[in-house]
């Protein structure tokens, strides 16, 4: 389906939330190699790779795939964290911790995100000099 993206890590997010858009630019602006890729859930790619993979259009997570695995929640952020390198990849240590003690507080984040950063009407279009990172 679409298995040459797959090749970089690619991250699917809320394409109307303002803070997966914000997490979406600060991976851009730390990730000076460009090994990601991104989708919004609400694009057509996001769909297909949903369907691809089996997973819920309900999810409300960041997910990570990457080497046909599937990372979500908590998980999914420490691997951006770790694949962004130096400093970063420290936050990764984080892993010690049991997901689901992780995933509660990354609940209660995702549960309000509108609330505390607001909403876009539409998926956010990306500039023309990152226009190529992203899947539609």
């Amino acid at each position: 389906m679409l298995s040459e993206e797959i090749n970089h890590p690619l991250v699917l997010f809320d394409g109307i939330c303002n803070y997966c858009n914000s997490w979406v630019n600060f991976t851009i602006r730390h990730d000076p190699k460009k090994k990601f890729r991104f989708a919004a859930l609400q694009s057509e790619a996001g769909k297909k790779l949903l369907k691809q993979y089996k997973i819920s259009e309900e999810e409300e997570s960041v997910i990570l795939i990457y080497s046909e695995k599937v990372y979500m929640k908590s998980t999914a952020g420490l691997h951006v964290l770790y694949h962004l390198g130096g400093f970063y990849a420290l936050a990764f240590a984080l892993v010690i911790f049991p997901e689901y003690i992780r995933d509660f507080y990354y609940d209660i984040i995702a549960r309000n995100r509108y609330k505390w950063w607001g909403k876009r009407n539409e998926c956010m279009i990306p500039s023309e000099d990152v226009k190529e990172l992203f899947l539609f």
